[in-house]
């Protein structure tokens, strides 16, 4: 018999054709012959008429061969319709496959775009962070160039004219009025000059507070007039000249207005 595979449908059918056909054309013979009477004939008919028989019944529906062939056609019936629907389950298995490729392939276009946007995003916030400090870091380097220009202290030579200037210059800062001349004339007038000048002669000395310094300062009065900024020390040249200067705003209006022992 042949196999119930799908790979053999085409031939199956030629089969079952050409079986149908043979069992037709027998079943037609036995027809013919059973109209024969069995006791009108020669004596030669009856071996004919045995013959036909026996034929009739190698193919009678009921007999094993024709079983065996009803069977055949149905399995291959079967077979045929079995591949139908394997071939399209298999149809429909490639269209979700393809589907759901086509599903994928797109979620990932569209996360890529996502991802791309958003470095894009924040590769463009770093840069304008970026920006942002940079110009941050530029506007404090200009304050605090232009604090140290306004703030720098001039260099003054240590002697008597750059301890003139540098009074002048702290004097101008506290608001105390006074000129170099006028700081000059009484400098010569009170110690010539000599910062570590003292007076123990006068009636300070033997009040026991000795006049002391370029403008003759006595103690009570440097610490009363002393500025924040100078030495506290009466010897200092620039704090005694800032100390007098400063009494001497408060006293007589300026330096300048001094004339004589003050």
């Amino acid at each position: 018999m042949s196999q119930n595979t799908p790979g053999h449908s085409r031939g199956l059918k030629k089969t079952h054709k050409a079986t149908i056909a043979g069992v037709a054309a027998l079943g037609a013979a036995a027809l013919t012959l059973s109209l024969v009477p069995g006791n009108g004939s020669t004596e030669t008919e009856p071996q004919a008429l045995n013959t036909t028989q026996r034929v009739a019944w190698s193919y009678d529906a009921s007999s094993p061969q024709a079983k065996a062939l009803a069977a055949s056609v149905t399995d291959q019936h079967t077979a045929i319709g079995l591949k139908a629907k394997l071939d399209a389950e298999a149809k429909a298995e490639a269209q979700a496959a393809a589907k759901a490729k086509a599903a994928k392939a797109k979620a990932a276009a569209k996360a890529k775009a996502a991802a791309k946007a958003k470095a894009e995003a924040a590769a463009k916030k770093r840069a304008a962070e970026a920006k942002a400090k940079a110009a941050a870091k530029k506007r404090a380097a200009q304050k605090t160039a232009a604090s140290r220009s306004v703030t720098r202290t001039p260099v003054f030579a240590n002697n008597l004219d750059g301890w003139i200037r540098e009074a002048l210059y702290i004097m101008d800062k506290h608001n105390i009025p006074g000129s170099y001349h006028g700081l000059h004339k009484n400098i010569m007038r009170e110690s010539s000059g000599n910062p570590y000048a003292i007076n123990n002669w006068d009636i300070n000395a033997r009040n026991g507070v000795p006049s002391k310094g370029l403008l003759q300062v006595i103690y009570p009065t440097f610490k009363a007039y002393h500025v924040p900024g100078t030495k506290f020390d009466q010897y200092d040249p620039v704090a005694n000249i800032v100390a007098a200067a400063n009494y001497a705003a408060d006293r007589y209006g300026s330096i300048d207005n001094v004339n004589s022992a003050y």
